[in-house]
């Protein structure tokens, strides 16, 4: 079958409906102003706090939104997802708060604080293999062996349209916004807020950034289909993994709504940490400062009234200190 005639969407109404559907659940998070980075950007910079979401990243809203969609059948028998962290985070705290059975399968990359933090939800956690691939069997041996329901982390029309509630925030509480910078992994958060913005503000400009070290996303594109790529340790661990060569929904909502896709460094995502820390007072993962990476680097020019989406805080706090206070060896081999 033709590639293009599997291709799926979300559309607005989702992303309106998901919106209701979770707003008990989590919180909305506020929009400030960035001084510092206005000054370094030459133009309006403002700040997406999403790092203080209850879970510490945005991965809630698309797993709450994700579950609350689930009939009786399957809420009884459970969730099963693979997992960089934050998904996973997400999708045990939604399920514990829901009631429903969940397990988070990783991969041995996944750092230590995301896997406690994950059994810390009450969600069981299995360790497999050295990549979200080799997670991914155990996730389908469970679905076809305990009938458990997958909930991915970012190639689903229900975590998708949960994430783009970013977006409608975005705009409503920022209406002049011109363009929206937002970290880029598997594309449930980019896909969901660009189809979000964009409904509304047709002319925005949205930009995804991701790291150099194993960035899926950027290379399926550049190939123009999804392409393996080879998990590389990283500062912005939950950027990890591929899209998935059987990818529905977020390799074409990428190629179809997003501007531009960027790559920084790990010198760039640590400065950026550092930044966010002494500049903005903000506690952030590597996988949450890439777009301030991308703006202190010069990478965009002219973005206009902007706003940077900080997705996630789950970071180790050994090795913030290590990388706020310059201590050498932060970053990976």
């Amino acid at each position: 079958m033709d590639a293009k005639a599997e291709e799926r969407t979300v559309t607005l109404a989702d992303i309106e409906r998901a919106r209701e559907r979770i707003a008990l659940h989590v919180r909305r998070t506020p929009i400030d102003p960035s001084p510092s980075l206005s000054a370094l950007a030459g133009a309006p910079v403002h700040l997406k706090l999403e790092h203080q979401q209850i879970t510490g990243s945005f991965k809630l809203r698309g797993a709450t939104n994700a579950i609350l969609n689930l009939n009786d059948a399957q809420k009884a028998r459970g969730v099963v997802g693979v997992s960089t962290g934050n998904h996973g985070r997400g999708l045990a705290y939604a399920a514990r708060k829901i009631g429903v059975r969940a397990v988070i399968c990783m991969s041995s990359l996944v750092p230590a604080n995301k896997v406690e933090g994950i059994r810390a939800q009450g969600a069981e956690v299995r360790i497999v293999g050295d990549s979200q691939d080799d997670a991914q069997l155990e996730v389908d041996r469970l679905v076809a062996e305990e009938g458990m329901t997958m909930l991915p982390p970012f190639d689903h029309p229900d975590v998708i349209a949960g994430q783009g509630t970013l977006g409608l925030e975005i705009v409503e509480d920022l209406p002049e916004v011109e363009t929206v910078i937002v970290p880029l992994s598997g594309g449930g958060l980019l896909s969901g807020v660009a189809r979000a913005v964009k409904s509304v503000k047709p002319g925005a400009r949205l930009v995804g950034v991701s790291m150099e070290r194993g960035a899926a996303m950027y290379e399926s594109q550049k190939a123009g289909r999804p392409v393996p790529v080879k998990e590389l340790p990283t500062l912005a661990d939950s950027l990890g993994g591929g899209i998935g060569l059987e990818n529905r929904y977020t390799f074409a909502m990428v190629r179809d709504l997003v501007d531009d896709i960027l790559l920084v460094t790990e010198e760039q995502i640590a400065d950026a940490i550092r930044h966010a820390y002494w500049e903005e007072q903000q506690v952030i993962e590597g996988s949450g400062a890439v777009g301030i990476a991308a703006l202190k680097a010069g990478l965009l020019r002219d973005p206009g009234v902007a706003v940077v989406l900080l997705s996630g805080r789950n970071i180790d706090m050994t090795l913030h200190s290590r990388i706020v206070t310059g201590q050498p060896g932060t970053l990976p081999d």
